[in-house]
């Protein structure tokens, strides 16, 4: 009979073969990304996460060039470890932005929000970035490999923050079997090492988690921000709802509260001045979209988990402590070793 120390061996083996492609690409001991999130993944965050083996990541948010120049560097103090940086395509100073990626020498620089052109992909590269994007469907995860990008990342509804319209479990069948160009990680919805390793069979090179890292130690996450990911179930992160085509509402997952309730109520009243004619369908999108002004901040940094915007995926209910960052990828592992000594077992 197998000795246990020997199964246990073994199937770490198995697993580091697994996500070797992704470790290699990343220069990690685990394939696993920190999610960038706007408030949280800051220098302390990605530091942690990076120094326990993962890669963490800079969420550029909406940060002035100067800023994020400051917050490289000081991570860099923080970590001798690979960490990359996030920038939104959207940003009206994208070209500065990824000027100060180049001078600061980023290993990796990840696109999000939006799909970058071939030439903002050409700029990140230039000192020798590898650059990383994510494709909402195939067609698109096609173009951004000739547009140049090194790696992808498709990110299910799951997921907190803005999500797309398609699940993790159906991107990830559409796109793992027919790109094998470039490595391919997996968000939205991802908990526990079972899945990772589920995710590394089925072809990804690694897995991007947000929700789980937003309630640790290191994360500067106000203390409520934490408790109200604790005490959540998967039922309660939802997306944001849209109450009249007419005025679109970019659906974003968090935790319902007063502030959702809230949404659902400002929307009904805009609507109806836009119907009385007190307001024109160009001032009635506005009051929509700023409603949720500065809301992440209030939650994140002032505690504000009532009328803040409380974004979260569908695996905060599987958030049942704050702990290291070290030790939720330490569980990760664990779990996913775990279930191949036991599928071996079990045959």
């Amino acid at each position: 009979m197998p000795d246990a120390m020997d199964e246990t061996a073994a199937a770490a083996e198995r697993f580091d073969t697994l996500q070797k492609r992704g470790t290699a690409f990343l220069g990690t001991r685990h394939a696993i990304l920190g999610g960038a999130m706007s408030w949280v993944s800051e220098r302390h965050l990605v530091s942690a996460i990076s120094n326990a083996g993962g890669f963490g990541v800079i969420a550029c948010g909406a940060m002035p060039p100067a800023l994020l120049e400051k917050e490289i560097e000081a991570t860099k103090v923080l970590t001798d470890k690979p960490f990359g940086v996030n920038l939104i395509t959207m940003h009206p100073q994208l070209d500065e932005l990824i000027q100060v990626c180049v001078r600061q020498k980023a290993s990796h620089v990840v696109f999000a929000g939006g799909i970058p052109s071939a030439a903002h992909i050409k700029a990140a590269k230039a000192a020798g970035a590898l650059v990383i994007a994510f494709a909402p469907a195939l067609v698109l995860a096609k173009r951004l490999i000739k547009s140049g990008a090194d790696g992808l990342v498709i990110e299910g509804s799951e997921a907190g923050g803005h999500i797309g319209p398609v699940s993790l479990t159906v991107l990830a069948q559409e796109i793992l079997p027919n790109i094998t160009e470039v490595p391919v990680f997996v968000a939205g919805g991802i908990g526990r090492g079972e899945a990772l390793l589920a995710y590394l069979e089925m072809g990804a090179s690694g897995v991007q988690l947000g929700t789980l890292f937003a309630a640790t130690t290191e994360s500067i996450a106000h203390d409520n921000f934490k408790t109200a990911f604790i005490r959540a179930a998967a039922r309660d992160a939802v997306p944001s709802v849209q109450l009249d085509e007419r005025f679109p509402v970019i659906p974003v997952r968090g935790l319902v509260n007063e502030g959702t309730r809230r949404f659902m109520r400002h929307q009904a009243e805009v609507v109806e001045k836009f119907q009385s004619g007190a307001l024109d369908k160009t001032a009635a999108q506005l009051e929509i979209e700023h409603f949720w002004a500065g809301a992440l901040r209030r939650a994140v940094i002032e505690g504000d988990v009532e009328s803040g915007s409380v974004m979260a995926g569908q695996s905060v209910g599987m958030v049942t402590a704050v702990q290291p960052a070290a030790e939720v990828i330490a569980a990760l592992r664990a779990q996913a070793i775990a279930a191949l000594v036991a599928r071996g077992t079990r045959g």
